[in-house]
């Protein structure tokens, strides 16, 4: 049995839903689809997720949304008409649409999760009844009745381990299953999402619960590529990458795959094939537990903007115990997370990602490490995280000395620098301004070959 997750690329519109529904008929095995909300049509679209936050954001402030409503509602519209699909299945996703809107605004966090989860959740009712028109033996099934548990983190939810035995029943029905992808429900019965790209998630829990052989990831290229097409054009496409591998990589940029994906398909050894809706019988890319190596080979190099550094530096910091936990409490009470910890004898530095942190966060946090932990802080905007990784950079010496030079050749200042512990991946904080030149130089040194 095959899981399949198609993205919103594959879902824009009626000729996307129809081929996808293609790919899945043209393979038996294929009997589980995760989909995600209806993304863009060209560049100049705006995805369905983004118009719901649109009409949530307008409602919370007390405005109607009804313009905003209308636009999705006139999404689903084009796709249930060009597919001649009955207009029940249009009229019920207005009325599902419309409750969502009028729902309870008490908690915004939870009002938002609610109106996200309705553009994965309606357009797997589309494409059942797609399905269905086609005479095919199909059925929607909403996360709460397949038993979906989710932490109650509003926008970064996490699974219940409890869920995995709930959902490995779907692989009992003899016909094909269609998931909604991104959202899930506490115990309590609350919609919760998980983080923007969730459907991914959804799609390797499933795999992972019902033992699937291949988890299927469609979205809009052929391959996972070393690095950024538009960044380095011709890039080597990469046919074969390790679990390992890809979470750094998606971590740090790779947008083809939601990093946190990677986790549930370990848990039952699932690989995992990123493939092109567009062009179904390229082999695509295999994730998998293992792969053979070439030592000091590279596999890939990411990139990805939009984080901040605070900088503290203390005299005798290194004697001083609890530091680091008083540090990271801070941090903690004001609900952010940290990416990377780098530090020195007298001086420490913590990165975080920069949509979290406005003014009045970032004042109480520099007052904060002043008043309670007597050291001196800044805070420096705009930094860039690249990140090589391959598991052929554990065997051999100079891969660092090798990256450094080709950054210091492009002229890019490296404002911090750390290794993983597992010795596959090596991670350079950059100005965001030259990050593209920093992907390009490491790029020509790690894949000379390919200039």
């Amino acid at each position: 049995m095959k899981v399949c997750k198609f993205g919103g690329t594959s879902m824009a519109d009626a000729a996307q839903v129809s081929k996808s529904c293609d790919i899945i008929l043209s393979d038996s095995e294929r009997r589980v689809v995760v989909v995600s909300a209806p993304g863009k049509r060209d560049k100049t679209d705006t995805k369905v997720t983004d118009l719901l936050i649109t009409c949530a954001r307008e409602k919370l402030a007390g405005n109607s949304g009804e313009k905003e409503l209308r636009r999705i509602v006139e999404r689903y519209a084009l796709i249930q008409r060009d597919l001649d699909l009955p207009e029940k299945v249009l009229a019920d996703i207005k009325h599902d649409l419309q409750l969502c809107m009028e729902s309870d605004k008490s908690s915004h966090a939870a009002y938002l999760d609610r109106m996200k989860a309705a553009g994965e959740d309606n357009c797997a009712k589309l494409v059942a009844a797609e399905f269905q028109k086609r005479g095919c033996k199909a059925r929607y099934l909403n996360p709460r009745e397949a038993g979906l548990l989710l932490t109650a983190q509003h926008g970064s939810a996490q699974l219940l381990p409890e869920s995995y035995d709930n959902l490995a029943k779907i692989a009992d029905y003899d016909g094909i299953t269609v998931f909604p992808g991104f959202f899930g429900y506490t115990p309590e019965g609350q919609v919760v999402t998980f983080s923007r790209g969730g459907s991914d998630v959804t799609g390797a829990i499933l795999a992972a619960a019902i033992k699937a052989n291949v988890y299927e990831n469609f979205t809009d290229v052929n391959f996972v590529y070393a690095a950024d097409p538009k960044i380095v054009p011709n890039t080597e496409p990469i046919p074969e990458m390790t679990y390992r591998e890809m979470r750094e990589l998606s971590y740090a940029g790779f947008k083809v795959l939601h990093d946190e994906a990677i986790i549930p398909a370990i848990r039952n050894g699932v690989p995992i094939c990123i493939k092109n809706t567009n062009a179904p019988d390229e082999p695509g890319t295999m994730i998998v537990l293992n792969r053979e190596t070439t030592a000091g080979r590279v596999v890939g190099i990411a990139h990805n903007k939009g984080f901040c550094t605070i900088s503290m530096s203390k005299y005798l910091m290194n004697r001083e115990i609890g530091f680091g936990r008083k540090l990271l409490q801070i941090i903690e009470d004001e609900g952010l997370s940290f990416e990377h910890l780098p530090s020195g004898i007298d001086t420490l530095s913590i990165v975080l990602r920069e949509d979290g942190m406005d003014e009045e966060t970032e004042k109480r946090i520099l007052d904060r490490i002043k008043i309670e932990l007597g050291a001196d802080a800044n805070i420096e905007h705009g930094l860039a995280l690249i990140m090589i990784a391959g598991e052929g950079m554990r065997y051999v010496v100079g891969v660092a000395a090798k990256a450094t030079k080709a950054l210091a050749d492009a002229g890019v200042n490296i404002e911090m620098m750390d290794q993983g512990a597992s010795e596959i991946s090596m991670m350079f904080g950059v100005k965001g301004e030259d990050s593209e030149q920093a992907v390009r130089s490491l790029y020509a040194s790690f894949f000379p070959w390919r200039k």
